[in-house]
């Protein structure tokens, strides 16, 4: 590390460099709210960093950083079950490969446009980063929407997107994995389109897979599971555990689902779920079994759990942060919970918040966990353990190997101690310390610039 000292001058010259910097990623990126909340919330950090490295400044490591290697738009037409025809978007942005091929999940949701697949691209490349593991960032997905829709449509418009978008994809180049309305029979579609136009059974070119062909044990669990264990971590450093601890989960989904499973297996007493209609608070404990059944096998609506849980009580809209807890897990969609949220959690005395979600907290909401001195976990720290899995599965599938569910589980908790390690740390070597924000951002920008200062000007 170069000698030259964290002064005031230093920090303030840095300072100036990233402003304009960020003006002109606004300009050339118009639109894309987003991706500018990500870069703004990365930039806002790099102050210290740039003033200890100026080679990262002259070698334009922001602006290409910021500037994705590749992005891909497609038209996905395809045909309905009464054969009327339909046309998406499709969308693939691959960010950074400086660490290891393109690595993110594939989301359909009619939400899903350019700003939104950039957002997560970008949050993706410190993300990976910080697992350790050799995978650099991407992501994608397309406005389809797979809710009501057959089995059969769901199909057709996955070998449509896979047609077009299996041309630049591949284990050593692009992998990627679920998301937002991309589980498993999706990725199954996906999958097999892909081995009838390459005429290649190759495994890891696609996470997420079934058991039976290629999939990961814990790959269902890891995100959700990850996110708990980064929680139980954040406590650990502040001489405090799970055990005991009332925690609020917003969704109903895969990630909170299972942040929910594995926060009751370390003794916490998790009291919510929501979805887009509202949310359930269930004093005695939200029944897993139940939500798995309703949500999991049924896809039904969690007002249905209030119906069959005579303790619990649907409540409709928003507003689960409304509910006092010690530990809040944002675990559904990005910018969910907003300042007046964070400013009702700090009132109810939370300790910590994590985010299961990619980017859940609004910045207002973020600066006002930390000044209030709460633990606050970003996503591309807490919800590392989804990625993380899928890079144990490419492992498995490039030794063509099959590992136990408890063997992974515990790569997995080793990969989420190194993170939250890893961003502890970095935010105490920086000036800020218990900043997991800073940390974060810092330790996984760190280890992509140093990448590319060695790889040359590409």
């Amino acid at each position: 590390m170069p000698a030259t000292p964290d002064s005031a001058v230093a920090h303030a010259a840095a300072n100036r460099v990233i402003e304009p910097l960020y003006a002109e990623i606004l300009r050339r990126n118009q639109g894309e709210k987003e991706f500018h909340q990500a870069v703004r919330e990365v930039l806002e950090t790099l102050g210290p960093v740039l003033a200890r490295r100026p080679e990262f400044v002259d070698a334009r490591i922001i602006e290409r950083i910021c500037e994705p290697e590749r992005q891909l738009i497609f038209r996905v037409p395809w045909a309905d079950d009464a054969g009327d025809i339909h046309v998406n978007r499709g969308f693939r942005v691959e960010f950074s490969s400086s660490l290891g091929p393109y690595k993110g999940g594939l989301r359909f949701h009619p939400s899903v446009n350019l700003g939104i697949v950039k957002f997560l691209g970008f949050e993706q490349i410190f993300k990976n980063a910080l697992t350790g593991m050799p995978i650099g960032g991407g992501k994608g997905g397309a406005d389809f929407d797979p809710k009501g829709r057959t089995d059969a449509e769901i199909m057709r418009f996955c070998q449509s997107f896979m047609t077009e978008l299996h041309r630049h994809l591949g284990e050593y180049t692009d992998v990627p994995a679920g998301d937002i309305g991309v589980g498993g029979r999706e990725i199954g579609y996906l999958f097999g389109q892909y081995k009838r136009i390459t005429n290649r059974y190759e495994s890891g070119v696609l996470t997420g897979k079934g058991l039976g062909w290629g999939g990961a044990q814990a790959r269902t669990e890891a995100t959700g599971y990850g996110c708990v264990l980064f929680t139980a971590e954040m406590l650990r450093s502040r001489g405090e555990s799970l055990d005991g601890q009332r925690i609020a989960v917003s969704g109903s989904g895969n990630v909170a689902i299972y942040a929910i499973e594995k926060a009751q297996q370390l003794g916490a007493t998790v009291v919510t779920c929501s979805d887009s209609d509202g949310y359930v608070v269930d004093e005695k404990g939200v029944d897993l079994a139940l939500l798995k059944e309703i949500k999991e096998a049924g896809r039904g609506r969690v007002a249905e759990y209030a119906e069959r849980r005579p303790e619990a009580v649907f409540v409709p809209g928003t507003g689960v942060w409304s509910v006092p807890c010690d530990v809040a897990l944002p675990c559904a969609t990005q910018n969910e919970l907003h300042e007046a949220d964070a400013l009702a959690l700090v009132r109810h005395g939370v300790k910590a918040v994590a985010e299961g979600a990619n980017m859940p907290t609004t910045p207002e909401a973020v600066r006002v966990l930390q000044e209030a001195g709460v633990a606050f976990a970003p996503g591309k720290a807490a919800n590392a353990g989804g990625v993380a899995t899928s890079a144990l599965e490419m492992q498995q599938n490039a030794s063509r190997d099959s590992w136990t569910f408890s063997h992974t589980e515990e790569r997995l908790a080793e990969i989420m101690r190194h993170i939250h390690d890893s961003c502890y740390t970095t935010a105490e070597r920086y000036g800020s310390p218990g900043n997991y924000v800073a940390g974060a951002n810092i330790a996984g920008f760190e280890l992509v610039a140093d990448a590319m200062l060695a790889q040359g000007l590409i």
